[in-house]
């Protein structure tokens, strides 16, 4: 639930001595953790927010994100509420991309193709309607990828996390949010010092609550350096992609589900460039820049919702909202207003609490 579904009765009733004592943390400092931190301090200025999390920019899975905006879809997910998720995302990030914060926070916009080696079922897909001049490719421009058939091209927007989340910390301490740097193992460590408890841990969630649906896809993505490449190339089969950014073109990648492995592969490397090579030729010429590996937290579904769970003889409630797996970026923003609404609704069982 968004925060504008909550009546805003739910909150302005109770009063300000009384919301100034509520503490909530948010846990975990990627791009899902200080969205829905910003979100929650910015419009529930009566809170004391913190975000810990062991590890920050630039060592955060985010921070290697291609982070390009579109999306597939969830199955158990109504798809009203991921159009909602990506369109307020988009909104949000274009209104950066076309403000004079776009170069420090590493938000702009990206055009190119989205390419298929067979027709796709879904040749019009749900994002299709947020992003900017959508429409299918003319055969002209598919001769240029032989091997394709079929082709999407629009604009959509780019976020460089390495600079993104900064950004994002900036604004949320600017907000009156604190930062702790820890690790968090159990909810248990909070629970006497805080009242509501955000859990964006990502793939952290298997042993902090105790997950089992989610798991981690190993992604590995080198940065090059080719200036003269102006526009995106992404195969439909979603490990051959091709954005260019700010500073660097991102090329990838790999999508290996349950593999936990942090170091380079030197094989996904040179398949990497063999592979984008073919798309791109001139990524011949390119200079290698650094190569990166990052651990998806997938799950079948994202987590978002929120429960109650007693510790310490305390009523705790928490709000989850991780597992986006690689469309992480792309949903940042829309799952932390449907964070920041489930934090709203906790804040109203605790004023009907303190009335009994």
């Amino acid at each position: 639930m968004r925060e504008k579904d909550v009546p805003a009765a739910f909150t302005s009733s109770l009063s300000l001595s009384r919301m100034k004592s509520v503490r909530v943390a948010v846990v975990g400092a990627g791009v899902i953790g200080f969205s829905t931190a910003v979100c929650v301090a910015e419009a529930l200025p009566f809170c004391s927010v913190t975000l810990l999390a062991e590890k920050f920019s630039p060592d955060t899975t985010s921070d290697g994100a291609a982070g390009i905006l579109f999306a597939e879809r969830f199955p158990d997910i109504p798809l009203e509420r991921q159009k909602r998720w990506f369109k307020d995302s988009f909104n949000h990030l274009l209104a950066i991309a076309q403000s004079q914060h776009s170069a420090e926070a590493g938000v702009m916009l990206s055009s190119g193709w989205h390419i298929f080696k067979e027709v796709p079922a879904d040749k019009k897909p749900f994002w299709s309607e947020s992003v900017i001049g959508f429409r299918f490719m003319t055969e002209g421009e598919l001769k240029r990828f032989p091997d394709h058939k079929f082709g999407q091209a629009f604009t959509t927007i780019k976020c460089e996390c390495s600079s993104y989340l900064p950004w994002l910390e900036k604004r949320f301490r600017k907000a009156g949010g604190q930062v702790e740097q820890r690790m968090v193992k159990s909810l248990h460590e909070l629970s006497n010092s805080f009242d509501i408890i955000v859990n964006c841990s990502g793939l952290g969630s298997k042993t902090l609550v105790g997950d089992n649906k989610v798991y981690p896809v190993r992604g590995q993505v080198l940065k090059v350096k080719a200036p003269w490449l102006q526009h995106f190339i992404r195969d439909g089969d979603g490990k051959t992609y091709i954005y260019p950014g700010i500073h660097s073109v991102t090329v990838g990648g790999t999508r290996q589900e349950g593999d936990w492995r942090l170091q380079v592969d030197e094989g996904d490397t040179k398949s990497i460039l063999v592979r984008c090579s073919r798309l791109e030729p001139s990524l011949s010429k390119a200079n290698v820049l650094c190569e990166w590996v990052g651990l998806r937290p997938s799950r079948k579904n994202p987590r978002v919702e929120r429960e109650e769970v007693h510790l310490q003889g305390r009523r705790l409630h928490v709000v989850h909202n991780y597992g986006h797996g690689g469309w992480g970026v792309t949903l940042a923003w829309g799952t932390a207003l449907d964070a920041l609404g489930l934090v709203r609704q906790c804040l109203h069982e605790m004023l009907l609490q303190a009335k009994l």
